[in-house]
């Protein structure tokens, strides 16, 4: 189906006085952190626990990362004063090298943000033609399918669990145009991962592009060879590896700004391509750089996924299936089926909110709200995030306190 004028609910934008709403409901939203002390947090004089980072590998905190980035600012200041295309200081080459073997890609172009590459590199690439979003992709793809459509192309919106919705919307575009289909890797809301293999074939059969943004995946899974500790797989190259495929028609996106914590971005695509990016795509011509030191923070971050990725991923592992098998005992939904460290828990039907909120707050767990419009009605509750960098005692915490939720009737029940 094309998409209708009118956002779909999880792609509405709240008003303000809903935000400020929710802003009077609990501290959690537009809070003001004032320190930070491994995985706690401040604001104002509550210490909480903090389950709504994405900085999955912990490298926000890793000293070897951190020494790096003060080195790099001793040498090259502290902001690159050019666009790309003007100047790129040799972090950039460096990174984009070391990025493609670690993908496995043919080659790779970094800008800024996830979402500066939304906006420009997928009106581009779908240049008049028809993008397809899949229905829970991240807000940001579907901003980028909607500035398509103002430059003219058709927008259409298709669900991941019927593949034969996007085989009829495949077959009624203009197979003369460019078509591209959009979709989450690693879901950022309910941290599954896509039959990628079954929809790379059918855009393949189709002569589709199959653009995947794996913000949530990059850093944690990657390929997989038997071999691997757990079933995220080894190096956190990302889901296309992950699940086994080539990038023949098939364009990854994925973000250091998780599992890297450094401001920085990509696009893996072949060399041709890349070229016809750097003057079809604004923010490699007009936008300010990351900062040096996110620049150089990506650089260790390749170092320290070498020598220690493993050992963190089998961390951040151990601890995601702590908290996934006393959901599981709690008798509990989650639509979590991949143990990665993305947790949506879903209310119970009219369950509210602001009183979740309260009592995760007054028990010192942050989490990420997840609250109407922001969300469809059916999926209001919270996400919980877990990192490397958290210990047994911070689950031992949370698992408490879904425990006392669970015992108030706040969280959905399981299928039986």
């Amino acid at each position: 189906m094309k998409v209708s004028p009118h956002l779909p609910d999880a792609h509405k934008i709240p008003s303000t006085d809903q935000l400020d709403r929710l802003r009077e409901q609990t501290p959690m939203y537009d809070a003001v952190i004032e320190e930070v002390d491994g995985r706690r947090i401040r604001v104002g004089d509550t210490w909480l626990t903090d389950f709504a980072s994405c900085n999955y590998l912990g490298f926000d905190l890793d000293e070897e990362i951190i020494t790096a980035g003060e080195r790099a600012v001793r040498r090259w200041g502290t902001h690159p004063g050019w666009s790309r295309l003007l100047g790129n200081p040799r972090l950039y080459p460096q990174i984009e090298e070391r990025l493609t073997e670690l993908l496995g890609a043919p080659d790779t172009l970094v800008l800024p943000t996830i979402t500066h590459i939304h906006m420009s590199v997928l009106p581009a690439l779908v240049d008049g033609g028809a993008v397809f979003v899949e229905a829970s992709a991240h807000k940001t793809i579907y901003d980028g399918g909607s500035y398509a459509r103002g430059l003219g192309a058709q927008l259409y919106r298709w669900h991941a669990d019927d593949p034969d919705e996007l085989v009829r919307l495949l077959r009624s575009a203009d197979a003369g145009r460019p078509r591209v289909v959009c979709l989450d890797g690693v879901n950022s809301m309910t941290g599954n991962i896509p039959d990628l293999p079954a929809l790379a074939e059918i855009c393949r059969e189709w002569g589709a592009l199959l653009y995947v943004d794996d913000a949530h995946g990059f850093g944690v899974i990657g390929e997989r060879d038997g071999e691997a500790p757990t079933p995220y797989g080894s190096r956190g190259n990302a889901v296309v590896r992950h699940c086994g495929q080539s990038y023949d028609n098939v364009v990854l996106v994925g973000g250091f700004s998780k599992a890297y914590s450094a401001l920085l971005a990509f696009v893996a695509v072949p060399t041709r391509v890349k070229e016809h990016l750097k003057l079809a795509a604004p923010p490699y011509l007009y936008s300010g750089p990351s900062p040096v030191h996110s620049l150089a923070a990506v650089l260790a971050g390749f170092d320290v996924n070498e020598t220690r990725g493993e050992q963190l991923r089998f961390t951040l592992h151990r601890l995601t299936a702590r908290v996934l098998a006393h959901i599981r005992s709690l008798g509990v939904h989650t639509p979590n089926r991949h143990q990665t460290p993305v947790i949506e828990l879903p209310l119970s039907p009219g369950y509210d909110l602001a009183a979740v909120a309260k009592l995760l707050w007054r028990r010192g767990v942050y989490v990420t709200l997840a609250a109407y419009p922001l969300v469809p009605r059916g999926q209001v509750g919270f996400r919980i995030q877990l990192t490397s960098a958290h210990t047994d005692e911070h689950v031992d915490q949370l698992n408490s306190v879904l425990t006392e939720l669970n015992g108030h009737g706040a969280l959905r029940r399981a299928l039986a």
